[in-house]
């Protein structure tokens, strides 16, 4: 029988408004820690050639002031984007001096937590209420927890496809409240399927013992200082990265924007009692921004979120109540060490074309025990992954990793032909092909191949890491940056820093004031 998705291809091309996907848009938020030569998390400002972290739109900082962040503008192409970042890789070691860029997800060696340097931002209100927040975070779950790094992978479909599409789908609504529907449709068989990308491109199957020294765990030592599980692909994603119980019990809902919006706002406006024990403001100092059991939307860690650029002065469940879902973030992906931005054009594509598919596959809500498989799976998978036999929980019963995701392949295969058809390439299949011969092969995983190269060097997670560290460096200071994004970025960095300087001498209200009016 023929395939939903397959069904909805073949309507896209009858009425032409496939060619309309060339159009679509991604944009790439990718992490990395600056350390030291000894791979010992740097411990000076974040360099001010960048520019300010609180207003450079391009370089900034997550959550320590070590984390490096940096952000792509939206492009229609997803070379031009891998370059992009590139160009900002090699802009940032420009001014970096003896400092090196991580490589990997998990961190380098950290001696204690309280050597890590949370990010600071100025004196600013809204300076004083990012620093505050990442204060809570400490307070909440830890330092060591907000150091892990990863990639964000941002994407849009091109305002001109949604009216075709809509009639297409004979749909009477808003065109803002169908493409919001859309965009959750995307997420829902995302998330189904989300299992897949920790598989394909996870990279984080070992770490530094250090960061779990004086916690309980089940890793074993693959050598000095190297804590692993054979067959993980993503302790990122496990329940040792961003997992917490606390967020765990919020269950939220992703079936639609108003459900997911209602559950969300209920997370940040329940009181959590241990949370009231720390204390907000104590002693004259902020531990925290309140005593929910989020501080404000962005404490909320999932594999994906429906996303809209806020207005100034406007929180981002305000800006999707009022103007929908404007594009998406797929937050489940590694840093790939072997790469020099952890990311290619290759998997971007491959990428593009899973959640193109998404979006045009059944359209059934997830209830309570699907949403319970979807969690159970993606933990599976980030710790046992490339078990042989490791069998997935379906609605319809277990089945094997391998079985799901050719299943699944073969579906985003069709999707990788049109799309090479519209691009005049033949890329796409390709992408897909390579993510096919994963599941034949699990030795060709990024997980795999980090453990490969962790037995054969000798080598500990540190020290490899490091390695890796100076590798990507000499690419990258061997290879020029464009004199005119040079000065694009040089500009930027110059007038974030007044920008700043600006917002710090026209704050009107104290300190207190302003956060009583943004909570």
């Amino acid at each position: 029988m023929e395939s939903v998705l397959k069904k909805q291809l073949k309507q896209l091309v009858s009425n032409s408004t496939h060619l309309l996907l060339e159009g679509a848009l991604r944009g790439i938020e990718k992490e990395g820690l600056r350390v030291n030569n000894s791979a010992e998390l740097s411990h000076t400002p974040h360099p001010k050639g960048l520019g300010s972290a609180l207003t450079n739109s391009s370089i900034t900082t997550d959550y320590s002031e070590a984390l490096l962040e940096f952000i792509s503008p939206v492009f229609e192409t997803p070379g031009t984007t891998i370059e992009y970042l590139k160009n900002l890789h090699r802009f940032t070691y420009l001014h970096l001096k003896e400092d090196l860029i991580w490589p990997g997800s998990m961190p380098s060696h950290i001696p204690d937590s309280a050597s890590i340097p949370i990010a600071q931002f100025g004196s600013s209100n809204i300076g004083q209420l990012k620093h505050i927040y990442r204060v809570g975070l400490e307070h909440r779950y830890g330092k060591k927890m907000q150091i892990i790094a990863g990639i964000h992978y941002n994407f849009s479909l091109p305002d001109e496809f949604w009216r075709p599409f809509q009639k297409q789908q004979e749909n009477k609504e808003t065109l803002q409240s169908f493409r919001s529907s859309c965009y959750f449709k995307m997420i829902r068989n995302f998330r189904r399927h989300s299992w897949l990308l920790p598989y394909l491109f996870g990279a984080s199957p070992a770490l530094c013992s250090s960061f779990l020294r004086g916690k309980p765990h089940k890793l074993k030592r693959l050598h000095d200082q190297t804590l692993f599980l054979p067959h993980a692909t993503s302790l990122r994603m496990s329940d040792l990265g961003y997992s917490t119980k606390v967020q765990s019990s919020l269950n939220i809902c992703f079936n639609h924007l108003n459900t997911y919006l209602d559950s969300l706002e209920q997370g940040i406006t329940t009181y959590y009692p241990p949370y009231g024990k720390t204390g907000v403001k104590v002693d004259g100092k902020y531990r925290q921004l309140n005593c929910n059991l989020l501080q404000i939307e962005n404490e909320y860690y999932s594999d994906i979120r429906p996303k809209r650029v806020v207005l100034p002065g406007e929180r981002p469940l305000q800006a999707l109540r009022k103007r929908g879902v404007e594009y998406i973030e797929v937050r489940n992906i590694d840093i790939n060490p072997f790469l020099s931005v952890g990311i290619d054009t290759q998997q971007a594509q491959f990428i593009d074309t899973l959640l193109i598919s998404c979006l045009l596959m059944s359209d059934e809500d997830i209830c309570p025990d699907e949403r319970k498989m979807v969690t159970s799976n993606l933990k599976k998978v980030a710790t046992r992954g490339r078990e042989p036999g490791l069998l997935l929980t379906t609605p319809k019963g277990e089945v094997s990793l391998t079985e799901a995701g050719n299943s699944l392949l073969a579906q985003v295969q069709i999707t990788g032909q049109l799309l090479d058809t519209i691009h005049k390439t033949n890329a796409y299949t390709i992408s897909v092909d390579n993510q096919l011969r994963k599941l034949d092969n699990p030795s060709l995983t990024p997980s795999a191949r980090v453990l490969t190269a962790l037995q054969e060097t000798g080598l500990n997670y540190s020290k490899w890491m490091l390695q890796k560290s100076r590798e990507h460096k000499e690419t990258f200071s061997s290879s020029s940056l464009p004199s005119e994004t040079l000065k694009e970025l040089t500009l930027k960095a110059k007038n974030s820093l007044k920008e700043q300087q600006q917002l710090e001498t026209s704050d009107t209200l104290d300190f207190d004031q302003f956060l009583a009016q943004h909570l």
